[in-house]
């Protein structure tokens, strides 16, 4: 209720608050909709993110840069 007050009495000066005043005025399905959109490109990215870290350490690998093992195996190593 406060950002509704707040956005009633200034102007927002911000691309964030300029996009809450916006989905203020939507109706509720309309928000709900934004929501899931929001959170479906958010899960996508970060699907995304996961897959390029992914061939990055698979490229490494393959190169010789990285090597796997246990925890024991890392606290041997970093001990050396």
């Amino acid at each position: 209720m406060e950002r509704l007050e707040h956005s009633m009495t200034m102007t927002p000066t911000t691309p964030f608050e300029v996009a809450l005043d916006v989905l203020d005025r939507l109706p509720s399905d309309d928000q709900e909709a934004i929501i899931e959109i929001v959170r479906r490109r958010m899960i996508d990215r970060r699907r995304r993110e996961i897959a390029a870290n992914a061939q990055t350490t698979l490229q490494a690998f393959r190169e010789g840069r990285a090597s796997y093992g246990t925890v024991d195996d890392l606290r041997q190593e970093l001990e050396a």
